[in-house]
């Protein structure tokens, strides 16, 4: 498990999670890559942070979860950065992404968020 993951995200809510920014991205806003992401945490856009977790060197989104926490914003750990960036409709890998306006997966970001809380 790399240094900035901080709790084993279950199965299936990794799967709920991609599942949630597929949605978020055809009917609302998310942001896609470190940097983009990064923005959206430090801005308090973000509604839900997804981070990859083979992401080498781990320095690239080491910040996020921290930045994440103090802002309050519910982050969730995937296995790979393909999964992330496929979820975000990109044909290539995103070591992070982030739901801005999560549009019809208002109520799953919701409930996500409420569970992330319970393993942190």
């Amino acid at each position: 498990m790399p240094v900035y993951v901080d709790y084993d995200t279950p199965a299936d809510l990794a799967e709920r999670s991609l599942e949630a920014l597929e949605v978020a991205r055809d009917t609302g806003t998310v942001k896609k890559g470190t940097n983009e992401t990064t923005k959206a945490v430090e801005r308090g856009n973000a509604d839900l942070v997804i981070v990859a977790e083979d992401v080498s060197p781990e320095e690239i989104v080491m910040h996020l979860p921290e930045l994440a926490e103090e802002k309050g914003i519910p982050v969730v750990f995937v296995d790979t950065q393909d999964e992330v960036g496929h979820a975000a409709g990109l044909e290539v890998g995103s070591a992070a992404a982030a739901v801005v306006d999560a549009g019809d997966a208002d109520d799953d970001v919701e409930d996500i968020g409420e569970k992330v809380a319970e393993l942190r």
